[in-house]
């Protein structure tokens, strides 16, 4: 039989990193979103319901995912949550078409959706109550490596090896899991006599709220691509979101068995809370999927490239995350940590607002070490203030609900952003093109140059001088891209420093340990 140490590491492993699996999977297909249209034969909008599919299951199973472990038992949920998501990431990565991916990538989300949240109190419970705050650390630490991981794992397997393998890399791991999960991880005494005939399941609440954050999420994710309201669907979706999440609210408050009691956000704390949480899923997801974006379109690097400059930010929130938990432990106020947080972050837009397409690999990595003390110092701080003064009873529901908005805020992030570059996009290309007058010299001589640059290289004399205006097509559009990345970053600067101030409206309320590890888990 194995020792209490020995077992206690295994879970630490097992459970970080099935954790770290759903974080990853997350981010690791933005980096082969090319790779991946071009040999599904689809275009780069189509494929992008590869990412749109799993974060449309994660935001409907994350706020369940108390209920399931209630009704299930949490050993049992766990363990059918990693075989769903090893077994969808199998068909994934063998799927030959579009809509075979896409609903694999679902049901990939279905199960990554639980990983988090259930392997926080799994690892939790291994430890002593003595110990717990080193369980705490050690779960932070670990999971701040999955979304650094993602990029730069996804841009290696991109660019050696076939996209598949971003999917098939789970397998091995998933099944290693279930061995270990059904091995060494002990069911609680509630879970040997679950009477589930006494567990009444909101029906109509998980209908409305499948339903209604569904549509929702399509809408963000998909409202840019298909012209917002031009788009059949995205008007109905709309109506159909705008109908639902109200019904789903007032069902909740009504119902004397929600799957999700609302009625914790009547808590002001919570209440001024979420939107600082949804501000910072915003940030996150856009950074994220800027970054990228802005690297390897405007400066031109690979994708393994762009994945390797993100190693030093998340590195340095690796290191601080344990400092800041200690520091809070020992009685540092949560709000110092999450107004220097704010300010890193306002920081690290301003910074990255002021880059160019002459940007050096020095100019990223001090911005995103920016962005990763900014990362570490506002995370669990703020989801410690969010529910610090909720009743234990209410954690829970508070935890899954800020996890849930959090999410959300990531869509709206990645909705606005999409719609504000496309715009902006297009007023500066009319700015740019507007300087450029029939018979101006410079441009006169800027033509001629690429045109005798052409020639020299055995293009035609006719050929040369239109394949040199399409030149200068494309410099002009590529730099009012650039320019458009660089007003998304001030954008998402300015919603850090117009919510500063609500930081100053939560009561400064110390937690008990149980209460503060809770809030620590629940910010990665």
């Amino acid at each position: 039989m194995a020792s209490a140490g020995f077992k206690k590491w295994i879970i630490v492993i097992t459970t970080v990193s099935a954790a770290i699996l759903e974080l990853i999977d997350t981010s690791i297909v933005n980096v082969g979103i090319t790779q991946m249209a071009g040999n599904l034969g689809v275009t780069i909008e189509d494929i992008s319901w590869v990412v749109t599919a799993y974060a449309i299951a994660n935001v409907i199973i994350i706020p369940m995912t108390g209920f399931l472990q209630n009704y299930f038992g949490r050993k049992t949920y766990y363990i059918g949550s990693i075989i769903l998501f090893t077994i969808a990431s199998y068909f994934c990565g063998i799927a030959d078409n579009l809509w075979t991916l896409v609903a694999f990538r679902f049901l990939q989300g279905i199960g990554g959706g639980a990983l988090l949240s259930t392997s926080q109190g799994i690892m939790y419970d291994a430890f002593p109550p003595s110990q717990r705050a080193i369980a705490s650390a050690l779960f932070g630490m670990g999971i701040v490596m999955g979304p650094t991981l993602g990029p730069t794992l996804g841009g290696y397997i991109i660019d050696n090896y076939h996209w598949s393998w971003m999917f098939f890399i789970n397998v091995p791991i998933g099944i290693l899991a279930v061995f270990l999960c059904s091995t060494f991880i002990d069911k609680q005494p509630s879970e040997y006599s679950i009477d589930r005939s006494t567990i009444k399941i909101d029906q109509i609440g998980i209908l409305l709220l499948a339903v209604g954050v569904g549509s929702l999420q399509y809408v963000l994710e998909r409202g840019e691509a298909d012209d917002w309201f031009d788009d059949r669907a995205i008007l109905y979706l709309t109506i159909v979101a705008a109908i639902s999440i109200p019904l789903f609210l007032w069902w909740e408050l009504k119902t004397k068995s929600p799957v999700m009691d609302l009625r914790v956000v009547k808590n002001r704390n919570l209440a001024v809370g979420s939107v600082l949480v949804f501000i910072i899923g915003y940030g996150l997801f856009t950074s994220i999927l800027l970054f990228p974006l802005f690297a390897q379109r405007i400066v031109g690097y690979t994708a393994t490239k762009t994945g390797n400059i993100l190693i030093p930010g998340g590195a340095v929130a690796l290191i601080m995350f344990p400092v800041v938990g200690r520091s809070m432990a020992a009685g540092v106020s949560p709000r110092i940590f999450a107004i220097l947080g704010y300010l890193a972050f306002i920081l690290f837009c301003y910074m990255m607002s002021n880059l160019n397409a002459d940007a050096s690999e020095r100019d990223f990595t001090w911005a995103l070490l920016v962005r990763g003390a900014g990362l570490a110092m506002i995370n669990a701080p703020l989801i410690n203030q969010s529910i610090s003064t909720l009743k234990p009873s209410e954690l829970p529901t508070g935890i899954a609900f800020t996890n849930m908005v959090r999410q959300l805020g990531g869509a709206f992030g990645v909705a606005i952003t999409n719609t504000y570059i496309a715009q902006r996009s297009a007023v500066h290309r009319n700015d740019l093109v507007s300087n450029l007058q029939p018979g101006d010299a410079l441009t006169t001589d800027r033509l001629n140059a690429m045109a005798q640059s052409l020639a020299s290289r055995g293009v035609n004399a006719f050929d040369s001088v239109t394949a040199a205006y399409r030149n200068m097509d494309a410099l002009i559009s590529k730099q009012a891209l650039m320019i458009s990345y660089l007003d998304t970053f001030r954008l998402a600067g300015l919603f850090f420093v117009v919510t500063l101030p609500l930081l100053f409206l939560m009561q400064n309320k110390k937690m008990d340990p149980a209460a503060a590890k809770a809030a620590a888990d629940a910010a990665h």
